[in-house]
C-alpha cells in the first residue's frame, strides 16, 4: 500500500509537470501564430498602401509630363500656324522642337487633309509628303484638339503614342497639328520616367492604356500586348486609386496599388508578389523561436524539480496554467498560497507570462487601433471607446471636425503636403485636449473628439480653443487652414445610443460648413 501511494504521488506530479509544459507550449504556439499573423497583415497592408502612394506619385509625375509636352506643342502650334507655307521653317521648328527635350522620339507637322509637311529626325524625312493613315492622324484631324492618341503602329512600323496640338490661322481656320511620338517598344521619356522605380524585392509597375494594352513594362517584350485575365486591369477604366490584393494575368498572388493619369486615360500599376512580402517573416518567427525555446526548457526542468518536492501548491498552479485564456485567471493565480520559494517563483513566472502575452496582445490591439499617418486613434479605436462608455452608461460630449477646403491643398501642394497638414492638426489636438480625451482620425481629413464626462459647454470652449489655434497656425507651404466643428453630448440615458451623438455632431458640423466655415456649432 505504501507502495501504491508513492506510485500514486509520482504519477501526479508527472501529471501536473506534463500539464504545466503542455499549457506553455500552447502559449507560446498561441503567441508565435497571434504574432505571424498581425506582422504578416501589416507587411500586407504597408505593401499595399506603399504601392497605392507609388503609383499615385509616378501618375501625377506623368501627368506632369504630359502637360507640359502638351505646352510645347501649343507653343510650336502658334509658331507653325505663321509659316504653313513655309516648308523650311516648318522643318527648322519641328526639328527645335525635337532637340528642345527629350519628350519626344519624333515630331511632326501635319495639314489639315493629313498630308505630312515636315517631321523630325532626319531619317523619317522620306515620308514628307505622304498623306497619313494611321489611327492617330485620323483621330487627331476628326477631334483637332489637344489629344493624347491610343497606341498605334505608325508609318514607319513603330508601336506609338501620339500626343498632338490642333494648328489654326489668326482667323480660326484649322490648318492640321503639330505633334510628338513616344516609341513604346524604344528607348523614350516614359521609360526614363518609370524605368527607374524598379526594386530589388521583386516589386514593379507597369502602365496601360484603356483598352488594357500595355505602354510600359519591365519586360520590353510584353510593350503593346492586351492584359488578359487581370480583374484589376478589367476595371481600371472606372478606378481613381487605391489597392488590390489579386492573382495577376501570369497566375501570381500580387499586393498591387494603382492610380490614373487623367489626361491620357491611362492606368499605373505598381506591384509586389505577396510571397516576397511576407517572406521575412521566416526568418523573424525562427529566431523567435530560437529565443524562447531555451527559456522554456530551463522552465520545464525547474517545473520538474519543483513537482518532485511539493503537490498541492504546484497542481493549484498547474490548473491555473490550463486556463490562460480564460477571465479571472490572474486573480486565482495571486489566491494560491506559495508557502515556499519555489512556488512563489513559480507563481511569480506564471503571472509574468500571462501579463507579457496579455501586454503583447494589447501592444498588437494598439497597433491595429491606431492611425498610422497621425497616430491618432482609428474607427475601431472609436468603436471600442463608445463600446465602453455605452457600458459605463457614462456621459460624453463629441466633437467632430473636418479641414475646410481640404481638397484644395492636395490639388495644389500635392498629397505629401496634404499629410504633413493632417499630422499638425493632430498635433493642435493633442495641444487643445484634456488629459483622458479620445482623439481620433475617422476619414481622410475628417476628425473626432470623445471628451468624457464633459459638458456641452466645456466641449464649446475646447473646440473654439482648437478652431482659433489652427486658424493661427500657419502650416508651410499651405499657409493658415482652418477647421469647421461641430459639437454634441450624450447624457448616458438608459435606451439611447452614443452612436447618436455622432450623428447629431455631424449635422452640427454639416450647418458649420453651410454657415461659411472656420466655425463651432452646437447641436
Amino acid at each position: 500500500m505504501p507502495h501504491a501511494k508513492h506510485g500514486l504521488r509520482l504519477d501526479l506530479r508527472t501529471l501536473i509537470l506534463v500539464l504545466c509544459a503542455l499549457t506553455a507550449v500552447v502559449m507560446l504556439c498561441a503567441s508565435y501564430f497571434a504574432s505571424y499573423r498581425v506582422q504578416r497583415q501589416l507587411l500586407i497592408d504597408h505593401a499595399l498602401e506603399a504601392n497605392r502612394v507609388y503609383a499615385t506619385k509616378l501618375a501625377s509625375i506623368t501627368e506632369t509630363f504630359i502637360a507640359n509636352a502638351l505646352q510645347q506643342l501649343t507653343y510650336s502650334a502658334s509658331v507653325q500656324g505663321r509659316q504653313q507655307s513655309d516648308a523650311a521653317a516648318l522643318q527648322v521648328e519641328t526639328d527645335r522642337v525635337l532637340g528642345q527635350s527629350m519628350a519626344f522620339n519624333s515630331t511632326f507637322v501635319v495639314d489639315a487633309n493629313g498630308v505630312l509637311l515636315a517631321i523630325s529626325p532626319a531619317p523619317l524625312r522620306h515620308l514628307v509628303g505622304t498623306r497619313m493613315q494611321t489611327p492617330g492622324a485620323q483621330e487627331a484631324l476628326r477631334e483637332q484638339r489637344p489629344l493624347v492618341s491610343t497606341p498605334y503602329l505608325s508609318a514607319a512600323k513603330n508601336l506609338v503614342v501620339a500626343l498632338s496640338q490642333p494648328i489654326f490661322d489668326t482667323n480660326g481656320r484649322y490648318l492640321g497639328y503639330v505633334g510628338g511620338s513616344l516609341y513604346l517598344r524604344e528607348r523614350n521619356i516614359l521609360n526614363s520616367l518609370l524605368g527607374e522605380h524598379f526594386h530589388q524585392d521583386g516589386s514593379y509597375l507597369y502602365v496601360v492604356d484603356r483598352n488594357r494594352r500595355l505602354l510600359y513594362h519591365p519586360d520590353s517584350q510584353r510593350v503593346g500586348t492586351v492584359v488578359e485575365g487581370n480583374a484589376l486591369i478589367d476595371q481600371l477604366a472606372t478606378l481613381t486609386s487605391g489597392t488590390r490584393q489579386l492573382t495577376n494575368s501570369q497566375g501570381v498572388e500580387v499586393l498591387a496599388g494603382y492610380a490614373t493619369v487623367p489626361s491620357a486615360g491611362w492606368g499605373i500599376v505598381a506591384q509586389q508578389p505577396l510571397a516576397q512580402t511576407i517572406m521575412p517573416l521566416s526568418p523573424l518567427i525562427l529566431n523567435v523561436v530560437g529565443t524562447s525555446v531555451p527559456l522554456a526548457l530551463v522552465g520545464c526542468l525547474l517545473l520538474w524539480w519543483l513537482a518532485m518536492t511539493i503537490a498541492r501548491p504546484l497542481w493549484q498552479l498547474a490548473a491555473g496554467a490550463r486556463s490562460m485564456d480564460r477571465v479571472g485567471t490572474a486573480e486565482r493565480l495571486h489566491r494560491v498560497r506559495a508557502w515556499y520559494f519555489e512556488a512563489a517563483e513559480l507563481k511569480r513566472a506564471l503571472l509574468f507570462g500571462l501579463n507579457l502575452l496579455q501586454e503583447r496582445i494589447g501592444r498588437l490591439n494598439r497597433d491595429a487601433q491606431t492611425d498610422p499617418l497621425t497616430g491618432l486613434g482609428n474607427r475601431r479605436s472609436l468603436e471600442f471607446s463608445l463600446s465602453l462608455l455605452a457600458a459605463e452608461g457614462r456621459a460624453f460630449s463629441a466633437i467632430v471636425l473636418d479641414i475646410d477646403h481640404f481638397k484644395r491643398v492636395n490639388d495644389n501642394h500635392g498629397h505629401e503636403v496634404g499629410d504633413q497638414v493632417l499630422r499638425r492638426l493632430a498635433e493642435l489636438m493633442r495641444r487643445c485636449c484634456r488629459e483622458g480625451d479620445l482623439l481620433c482620425r475617422t476619414g481622410g481629413e475628417e476628425f473626432l473628439m470623445l471628451l468624457p464626462g464633459a459638458s456641452l459647454e466645456v466641449a464649446a470652449v475646447v473646440a473654439e480653443r482648437l478652431r482659433v489655434t489652427v486658424q493661427d497656425t500657419p502650416v508651410e507651404p499651405v499657409g493658415a487652414v482652418t477647421v469647421s466643428l461641430g459639437v454634441a453630448r450624450w447624457d448616458g440615458e438608459v435606451g439611447s445610443e452614443p452612436g447618436e451623438v455622432l450623428s447629431e455632431a455631424d449635422r452640427a458640423l454639416y450647418r458649420a460648413k453651410q454657415a461659411g466655415r472656420n466655425r463651432v456649432v452646437i447641436a
